[in-house]
């Protein structure tokens, strides 16, 4: 049960992400959120509406994983959080480890675990 709360908490915080990406990366919430410029938030929201759109994904993958896909398909979508929040730490920031990886990683050990 546990296990599946986390994937449940690491799936909807990919899909917050899909918001902020998608639909507020240039609006006052996301310019805060991100630290960025109103221009640069301009020049980038294509950009930043892609990479909202592939969280969405991984959201999508990890709620079917819940609703039926089993703990492979979470598990899969969990390693593939894990190296986009790696690759995301050594590229933009390393904070991006703390909430982007950590998250899957205690959603990947509470599997393991069982619990």
């Amino acid at each position: 049960m546990f296990a599946t709360v986390l994937v449940a908490l690491v799936a909807l915080l990919h899909a917050y992400f899909l918001v902020l990406e998608m639909f507020l990366w240039d609006k006052p919430f996301g310019l805060k959120t991100f630290q960025n410029t109103q221009e640069f938030a301009t020049a980038s929201k294509v950009l930043a509406a892609n990479q909202g759109l592939y969280n969405g994904f991984l959201s999508a993958g990890l709620i079917w994983g819940l609703v039926g896909g089993g703990p492979q398909v979470q598990i899969f979508f969990l390693a593939c959080v894990v190296v986009a929040g790696v690759y995301g730490a050594a590229s933009v920031s390393r904070k991006i480890f703390f909430i982007q990886a950590v998250p899957a990683l205690l959603a990947l050990g509470a599997i393991y675990l069982g619990v």
